[in-house]
């Protein structure tokens, strides 16, 4: 996650400082939805554009119907 650059672009939807952690609603162009976990040091806002670079050996992806792929 990053404020600079990245594999794709979103903009927060919701930002949810919890202590050590901070979860972020994020809307993805030509992705969709899109729950991020990051320290809880990262600041960001409701409306800033951050980019994220998923591991694809953490990331869980979800159907329409809200199965896993």
């Amino acid at each position: 996650l990053s404020k600079e650059s990245g594999l794709w672009q979103g903009k927060v939807t919701v930002a949810e400082h919890l202590g050590s952690d901070t979860f972020l609603h994020l809307e993805v162009s030509g992705i969709g939805p899109i729950t991020a976990r990051t320290d809880g040091e990262f600041e960001c806002r409701h409306g800033d554009t951050v980019f994220i670079t998923p591991d694809d050996a953490k990331i869980h992806r979800f159907d329409d119907r809200g199965l896993a792929i």
